[in-house]
């Protein structure tokens, strides 16, 4: 689960439509908000999951009944500017809040804009982590930037005892947020560094034939910005989803190159296969098989350069249906069924991108805080991890 602020709630209606289907996910791994679902996920029985993660969401947006529904262009504008405008003011209930004035009058200034410290709050009350640090069925990582070392590190449920300030770390984002301490260290938000946690997980030795599903908030294709607001917006775009894109293509090519490695030895001579460089060749080589399930927040129209910020309930409610009516199609098209060629490793499902491409959207279709709401179709029973094979 990538980074993105208020986006999250993408990742929610993706797990809603995840939840339904025949199994459900044995490892879940997110970087910045992505790391709080993660955590709300692992940290539930399935049962209580959802409702769960509702109880985050509804918390932390605004409600906007009060705000008329946008019906035109310069409507979603101002609603989007008084949404994005209340949250930097006020923060958001159970999560955030602006610093005193009197934090800013003494002799050394605070290192944040905000206070963090409601979010402990917020996780301890809706997060069960003796069930992440003990339960064998989900495992849990998020990842965080070691302010000193400048390094990405992942903390892993199956390595260590993961608690609510291992999540707040993967989730300060400076300066709106202050660092968070763990065991003498500082650290920051993990997409500082890289805001998707795709390549730990699919790196993380012995590896595992396995499906994930990625499930990202920024995309990669979008509009040509006609003004600074839309440019602002294309900037996060572009600048959140390059690293997702390259680490899929660099693992696709480095999980090619093992299988490669695997097939050579098999057909090596004794003599050959037996030497010291043929050994450590093949210690390089995998046959595990990895598919890859993209999910990408698409909205259908722009939001603005605030929209990671915008934490009303009604955009807040708009993403979330939308990330579930994506993870039912991807499920019911279930690409990664497909037979697989032996010499491929790796392939990359983007069922959505496949749906809309070509598809117009008409000027006459009415406004939703730039969110199209899309039918959910029929949901199958699709889970998320293959058969079981060591490396």
């Amino acid at each position: 689960m990538q980074g993105g602020g208020a986006l999250g709630s993408y990742q929610a209606g993706a797990y809603e439509a995840l939840a339904d289907s025949e199994y459900l996910p044995d490892w879940v791994a997110g970087i910045s908000i992505g790391s709080i679902n993660a955590a709300i996920i692992a940290g539930n029985a399935p049962e209580d999951r959802l409702s769960r993660l509702r109880a985050f969401w509804e918390q932390i947006t605004s409600p906007s009944a009060w705000w008329p529904a946008p019906q035109s262009e310069v409507h979603s504008h101002w609603h989007r500017r008084i949404s994005a405008s209340s949250a930097l003011a006020f923060g958001q209930p159970g999560f955030f809040t602006p610093r005193i004035a009197m934090e800013w009058l003494g002799r050394r200034m605070p290192t944040s804009f905000y206070d963090t410290s409601a979010l402990r709050g917020t996780l301890e009350r809706l997060v069960d982590f003796d069930r992440i640090n003990h339960a064998k069925e989900t495992r849990l990582s998020v990842g965080a930037v070691n302010l000193r070392t400048g390094q990405l590190v992942y903390f892993d449920s199956a390595e260590q005892v993961v608690g609510p300030e291992h999540v707040m770390a993967s989730g300060a984002l400076p300066p709106g947020f202050p660092p968070v301490e763990i065991d003498g260290e500082q650290y920051w938000d993990g997409g500082l560094v890289s805001n998707t946690p795709l390549q730990y997980v699919l790196d993380y030795y012995p590896r595992r034939s396995r499906l994930t599903f990625q499930i990202d908030l920024f995309q990669g294709y979008g509009q040509i910005p006609i003004d600074l607001e839309g440019v602002g917006e294309r900037e996060k775009e572009i600048r959140y989803s390059s690293r997702t894109r390259i680490s899929t293509e660099n693992f696709r090519q480095k999980h090619e190159v093992r299988h490669a490695i695997s097939e050579l030895g098999k057909l090596l001579p004794k003599e050959l296969a037996d030497s010291e460089q043929a050994k450590r060749l093949y210690a390089f080589g995998c046959m595990t098989e990895m598919d890859i399930a993209q999910l990408i927040y698409r909205p259908m129209a722009s939001q603005g350069d605030s929209k990671d910020y915008q934490f009303d309930r009604r955009t807040m409610d708009a993403r979330w249906r939308q990330g579930a009516a994506d993870a039912a199609a991807t499920l019911l098209a279930a690409p990664w069924l497909a037979p697989k060629p032996q010499e491929v490793g790796v392939r990359v499902f983007d069922v959505m991108h496949d749906i809309l491409v070509g598809k117009k959207q008409h000027a006459s279709e009415p406004m939703s805080d730039g969110v199209q709401d899309r039918p959910p179709p029929r949901r199958s029973g699709i889970g998320s991890d293959k058969t079981q094979q060591s490396a």
